[in-house]
C-alpha cells in the first residue's frame, strides 16, 4: 500500500479511536480521574498502541484528558469554576446562533431536524445512550449550522467539546435523555412557528441540566480538597 494511503488509514483510525473514547467519557463509561493505560486500551479496541497514543494526544489537546508526570494519562476532572465559565461562553454563542437562524425557516431545515430527532427519540426510547449521544450531536450541528456563520459554528463545537466530560453525569440518564428529547422537539416547533424568543430560551435552558448536575456532583470534592490543602 502506498505511503500516503497508509498515513490516511492511520489518521482515520486515530480519529475513530479518539471519537470512541470521547463517547465513553461523555457517557460516564470512563470516569473522571480514571487512568487510561495505552496497552489495555489498544488490546480492548484492537488497534496498535501508537494509534491509542495519538488518540490520547488528540483528547489531551481538546481538554478531555490530562497527563500526570510519572503516572500517565487520566480522564480530566473539570474544575466547577471552569465548567461555569465555559458554559457561560456556550450560552452566549449558542443563543447568538439561535438568533441568526432564518425565519421563516427553509422546509429542508425542518425536514432535516425532524429526521435527526426521529433517530434521537428512537434511541432514547430504546435506552441506547451511545446512539442518543450521536444523534444529539447531529441535531445540534444541523441546528446551529443553520445560522449561516461557519466561524460561529466552529466556536460552538469547540466549546461544547471542552466540557464533554461534564456530561458524564447525565448523558446516560433516562430522565435527562427524555428531557433533551422534549426540548429538541420544542426547538423544532419554535422554528416551525417562527417563534424566535422561544427558540432562544430553549437553547439557553438546554444547557442547564448537564452543567448543574456535574457541578453538584464534583464541587464537594473540590471543596474538600481545598480544605485539606489549606
Amino acid at each position: 500500500m502506498p505511503t500516503t494511503a497508509l498515513k490516511l488509514q492511520t489518521t482515520d483510525r486515530v480519529r475513530g479511536i479518539a471519537a470512541a473514547l470521547e463517547e465513553e467519557i461523555v457517557l460516564g463509561w470512563l470516569m473522571p480521574r480514571e487512568r487510561l493505560v495505552e496497552e489495555d486500551l489498544a488490546e480492548r479496541l484492537e488497534v496498535k498502541r501508537h494509534v491509542v497514543r495519538e488518540a490520547l494526544a488528540e483528547l489531551e489537546r481538546v481538554g478531555l484528558i490530562e497527563r500526570v508526570p510519572n503516572r500517565g494519562a487520566f480522564v480530566k476532572l473539570l474544575d466547577p469554576t471552569e465548567v461555569r465559565q465555559i458554559y457561560s461562553v456556550r450560552e452566549a454563542l449558542e443563543t447568538l446562533a439561535a438568533e441568526q437562524i432564518p425565519m421563516p425557516a427553509p422546509a429542508r431545515l425542518l425536514s432535516q431536524l425532524e429526521e435527526i430527532q426521529g433517530a434521537h427519540s428512537a434511541a432514547v426510547a430504546s435506552g441506547d445512550a451511545r446512539a442518543a449521544f450521536r444523534a444529539n450531536m447531529s441535531f445540534h450541528e444541523a441546528l446551529f449550522a443553520a445560522c449561516g456563520n461557519p466561524h460561529l459554528v466552529e466556536l460552538i463545537q469547540a466549546m461544547a467539546q471542552k466540557v464533554h466530560g461534564a456530561r458524564s453525569i447525565t448523558a446516560a440518564s433516562a430522565e435527562h435523555l427524555a428531557l433533551a428529547r422534549d426540548e429538541h422537539l420544542g426547538m423544532i416547533e419554535a422554528i416551525r412557528a417562527g417563534d424566535r424568543p422561544r427558540l432562544v430560551a430553549l437553547c439557553r435552558q438546554h444547557l442547564g441540566p448537564s452543567r448543574d448536575a456535574y457541578i453538584a456532583a464534583v464541587e464537594p470534592r473540590f471543596a474538600r480538597s481545598k480544605s485539606v490543602g489549606g
